[in-house]
């Protein structure tokens, strides 16, 4: 196992490009599936989640060649479904949580399929209610086995239907979405998920022949069809990334440009950023962060504590609340960090407490931060990533502190974040890896 070794305390300067989207990568490599003709991907991240999913398709027949760095072609003419049997593939499924999106494509096109309990970050309770409540609108019937832990499914005759989703799943919408697109009919999910990723997994599959409106709003429609061509498709970069790239620069009072943003799918990530009061400039679609000495929290209109709270696309990605309380803790003034959507991920603030942060854990979903302004640093300590958003959050801290800090666990960091010792080498940072 490995750890990351970090000299903090260093201020940082250059440019850093963010990696292809993750959460679309999974999604994007899922509905290759739904086609038996090529579809080429751009812009795919070099990390262990995407790479295990490639690992995963490719296991289950689908032809898989990679043209260059980030590019691949995959060319699902035949689907091993006898695959979905073995032990190696409950073995792979299970380790990782974006398998569950292979039953969408699979489904719609081979009428059954099974899946352990998918795995993922420790971050709370992660159902797949939506996924398969949606699966059963469309007339699929499953059953769970406790005792090998395993679904089985049913779809030999999807139809389309109306559904209301019990909650804006992004990967539950995406794996209706995907099952919708060869069934027979017309879907509509209401109160399906919007978010950036899955707008552009609705864009890909339009391209390859699917006829799905309401792209972007929380209504969908999907009218079946009875096949799906190939297409050629391009990754947004990672927002949760950007976000990261953004605290980093506060944190460690560095000037750092980050490129290719795509500013347009962001949403209100830079918003909140400057709440915190951090100054960014835009420049064409990079964002320049300028070395900032100090950077103090707004209140509310009324002179109330500012409340940073996650939500369901266009609201605040929850994958970037453990950076935003990071960031808070050398800022000036105080902020509620609210984790509405996992009741887990603030678990990573003893850490910080230990490294001198000012920070009262109310309960598992809202944190008080009392920023330090920087008049005392945070220092250097041994620590365990718990899972990737908060893996990444401590290696800020880290970077920020005085001393030297030991990270633990970086396995989880590099499920989700593609060299990023090397390219934050590349800025001027000390941080070594170490076997």
């Amino acid at each position: 196992m490995s750890i990351f070794r970090i000299k903090g305390g260093k201020k940082l300067k250059g440019e850093i490009t963010p990696q292809g989207a993750k959460n679309e990568a999974l999604q994007i490599i899922c509905a290759v599936l739904l086609t038996d003709q090529p579809v080429t991907i751009h812009n795919i991240p070099d990390i262990r989640d995407v790479n295990k999913l490639i690992e995963l398709v490719g296991d289950l027949g689908c032809q898989v060649e990679k043209l260059s760095t980030g590019s691949y072609r995959f060319t699902a003419k035949t689907i091993h479904t006898e695959f979905l049997e073995t032990d190696a593939y409950r073995t792979k499924a299970a380790a990782l949580r974006g398998s569950v999106m292979l039953l969408g494509p699979i489904l719609a096109r081979y009428g059954k399929a099974n899946i352990p309990k998918p795995g993922g970050d420790k971050i709370g309770r992660r159902r797949l209610d939506t996924h398969f409540i949606g699966f059963q609108k469309l007339g699929a019937e499953f059953n769970f086995e406790s005792n090998d832990q395993l679904f089985h499914i049913d779809a030999s005759h999807l139809k389309g239907t109306y559904m209301l989703l019990d909650e804006a799943s992004v990967t539950g919408t995406a794996n209706i979405v995907m099952a919708a697109a060869l069934a027979k009919g017309t879907t509509t999910i209401f109160n399906a998920a919007c978010e950036p990723y899955l707008q552009q997994l609705c864009l890909m599959l339009n391209r390859m022949g699917a006829k799905i409106s309401g792209i972007g709003s929380n209504l969908i429609s999907i009218e079946g069809v009875e096949k799906l061509n190939g297409t050629e498709h391009s990754l947004l970069p990672d927002m949760i990334e950007i976000g990261s790239f953004i605290g980093l620069a506060a944190m460690t009072q560095s000037e750092i440009t980050i490129k290719n943003c795509r500013i347009d799918m962001l949403g209100m990530i830079p918003d909140v950023f400057k709440k915190l009061g951090i100054k960014m400039e835009f420049r064409g679609d990079d964002i320049h962060i300028p070395a900032q000495t100090h950077y103090e929290i707004e209140t509310f209109i009324d002179g109330s504590i500012l409340t940073v709270a996650d939500a369901p696309w266009p609201g605040f990605t929850p994958d970037l609340i453990s950076i935003v309380l990071v960031v808070a803790t050398q800022a000036k003034g105080t902020v509620l960090i609210h984790q509405k959507m996992f009741e887990s991920r603030l678990f990573f603030v003893d850490k910080l407490i230990d490294m001198g942060a000012q920070i009262i854990l109310n309960d598992p979903h809202r944190a008080t931060v009392i920023g330090l302004d920087r008049k005392h640093s945070l220092r250097g300590i041994k620590m365990a990533s718990p899972d990737i958003r908060a893996g990444v959050a401590l290696l800020i801290a880290a970077l920020s502190a005085n001393g030297v800090s030991e990270i633990s666990s970086i396995d989880q960091i590099d499920r989700g974040y593609q060299n990023i010792d090397g390219r934050l080498k590349s800025l001027g940072a000390e941080i070594e890896r170490i076997n």
